[in-house]
């Protein structure tokens, strides 16, 4: 067992004994992940405001393609004001506007108004797709890679508008193979 993966097992194990929101988030991602590995967080900023802080978390495996990315909000945003902003996001990215469209409306439908403190979390398994929870209990889920690709490199694409987040978040370690992205 490596030094990180013993540490994350320690707070899992701490987060449950304290009975706090956080344990509850790091279970079902570790369960998920069979276990979760950290790989990197940080916070998006705009214009001088902390909107929310991002952990991306890998299977124990660095080569295994499943993989999860917290939102911890730190404003209050409206569900369908986060649904719109990704779809924005994703036509940045290149996804055709229509696409992109189809996507927001359908996030639209279950993306949930947020609270500072609270959590969405989105789990990609390749048989699966992505499965979006909020506060550690899965609302929905959206099948296929070119969704969860699309949605996914919003933080992660190296044409992301975030780019010092996607550092943070990868640190020295590749994207996941969904990216399909050269790494040295």
């Amino acid at each position: 067992m490596t030094a990180q993966s013993l540490l994350i097992r320690l707070c899992v194990i701490a987060c449950l004994l304290s009975g706090s929101a956080s344990a509850r988030e790091l279970t079902y991602i570790d369960e998920a992940l069979n276990p979760a590995r950290l790989q990197g967080s940080g916070k998006l900023t705009w214009w001088g405001f902390h909107v929310y802080d991002a952990t991306f978390y890998r299977g124990a495996n660095l080569n295994s393609p499943e993989f999860a990315l917290d939102l911890r909000y730190q404003r209050s945003l409206n569900g369908n004001a986060i649904a719109n902003r990704t779809s924005d996001e994703m036509k940045k990215l290149g996804v055709p506007e229509a696409q992109a469209q189809n996507w927001g409306k359908q996030l639209a439908t279950f993306l949930p108004n947020v609270e500072p403190g609270q959590n969405i979390t989105a789990i990609y398994t390749p048989k699966q797709g992505t499965t979006f929870y909020f506060e550690g209990k899965p609302l929905a889920q959206i099948p296929g890679s070119d969704f969860s690709k699309a949605f996914f490199g919003i933080w992660l694409d190296p044409k992301t508008s975030a780019p010092k987040l996607r550092e943070q978040l990868l640190g020295q370690n590749c994207p996941p193979p969904l990216f399909q992205e050269a790494c040295n």
